[in-house]
């Protein structure tokens, strides 16, 4: 039987690799139907997860980032959500 403090485990959708929530990237499609990278794994919308910018690419050319949101995501969107990581990994040293 699984123990009441486990790690919340999540996918990621370009690799299929099983990490815990908090080692991987959160995309997340906002109410108002964007796009974007949730820096803090809380904001409204629907999710997914990747462990990297690489595996990011790789779930948008597959159209694996698509289905997951069930959103249309456009190279504009991922130019963005990359800078936006970009952004973050200087700030706060993320991968």
């Amino acid at each position: 039987m699984a123990e009441a403090g486990n790690k919340r485990v999540r996918t990621c959708v370009g690799c299929s690799k099983q990490q815990g929530k908090y080692d991987l990237l959160r995309i997340v499609r906002n109410p108002d139907m964007t796009v974007s990278f949730d820096e803090t794994g809380r904001r409204p919308g629907r999710g997914a997860y990747v462990c990297s910018v690489a595996c990011l690419k790789e779930a948008f050319e597959s159209r694996k980032l698509q289905r997951a949101l069930r959103a249309t995501v456009g190279q504009e969107d991922i130019d963005k959500i990359v800078s936006e990581i970009g952004e973050a990994n200087d700030d706060e040293g993320i991968r």
